[in-house]
């Protein structure tokens, strides 16, 4: 019964932390203007994003999500506020790589992975991204 409690609670300790980590790169994001106008940081952030989106984490929920939000992300948000939400990409797929590797953890995954999803469709409306 420990174990029933256990792992959600670790996967919703686990959302709070990437979310907190999200607000965090975005207090900082206006006060790095300077560093997006170099172009070699640039050309190598998406070649180093898209070497890490064609992993894939093995739920097809997660998969599909973190594809779409890519997608909205890459299409719709402004590229002054874009690094945060690549990086906010980036934690959900290392975090949820090392839970689908356990399999006491993987099962509960794709429940993570939909909640997820609802909570980025209501925060990604002001972009007018539907996935």
């Amino acid at each position: 019964m420990n174990k029933r409690i256990l792992v959600p609670l670790c996967f919703v300790f686990g959302f709070l932390l990437v979310a907190c980590g999200t607000a965090t790169v975005n207090t900082n994001d206006p006060a790095t203007p300077a560093t997006k106008t170099e172009p070699a940081s640039t050309a190598s952030t998406p070649a180093t994003t898209a070497v890490a989106s064609g992993e894939k984490i093995g739920v097809p929920e997660c998969d599909d999500f973190i594809a779409a939000y890519d997608a909205c992300v890459t299409g719709k948000v402004p590229e002054v506020a874009r690094a945060q939400y690549k990086a906010s990409i980036e934690q959900w797929r290392t975090s949820w790589r090392q839970l689908a590797a356990n399999p006491n953890t993987k099962a509960t995954l794709a429940g993570v992975c939909k909640q997820s999803a609802e909570q980025a469709r209501a925060s990604m409306k002001s972009f007018d991204c539907t996935f």
